[in-house]
């Protein structure tokens, strides 16, 4: 960890690869607990989806639910898949035009119950948990690669550091 990132609490990733983005999802999946919410933020393509994936898959309990499919919820906004140690609803705002159509998604029973991943939580305003990992994905310089900010609030630092140990 260098010493701005001590300062801020956050961390900086490359990922040169979509296999990069999905070893960061698998890693931060481990360490996940009932309750958390991540926020994913990123342009279109940046990795968030690719991101997610990976999450859910990491927490199947068996090879079928390990194959299943984890779609985009862009057209269906909320998807649900039960997994240990929570349900993980993978949360796309993307469509969302209204403050009022977040609340008719259950949000309320996710962050009691589950783990939350959003895209696009910035359309939550001021609905969006304090308590939660940001991860701002961006296009880096090169062709395919990423770069990721994990913005950590307290009730994930020391988790960071146990998924990310030599980052």
């Amino acid at each position: 960890m260098t010493p701005a990132e001590a300062a801020t609490d956050s961390y900086e990733l490359m990922l040169p690869d979509e296999a990069a983005t999905a070893r960061l999802g698998r890693r931060l999946a481990r360490v996940a607990v009932r309750g958390d919410v991540i926020a994913l933020r990123g342009d279109l393509g940046a990795g968030k989806t690719t991101f997610a994936r990976a999450f859910i898959k990491a927490l199947a309990a068996s090879e079928e639910e390990a194959k299943e499919e984890v779609p985009s919820p862009t057209f269906s906004l909320v998807q649900v898949y039960p997994r240990q140690p929570a349900d993980v609803w993978h949360i796309d705002l993307y469509r969302i035009e209204h403050i009022d159509e977040i609340l008719e998604l259950g949000l309320d029973e996710a962050l009691a119950d589950g783990i939350v991943l959003i895209e696009w939580p910035e359309r939550m305003g001021k609905l969006l948990p304090p308590d939660r990992l940001d991860l701002r994905f961006e296009f880096a310089e090169r062709a395919q690669g990423r770069r990721v900010r994990l913005e950590p609030a307290s009730n994930w630092r020391r988790r960071i550091r146990e998924a990310l140990p030599n980052e």
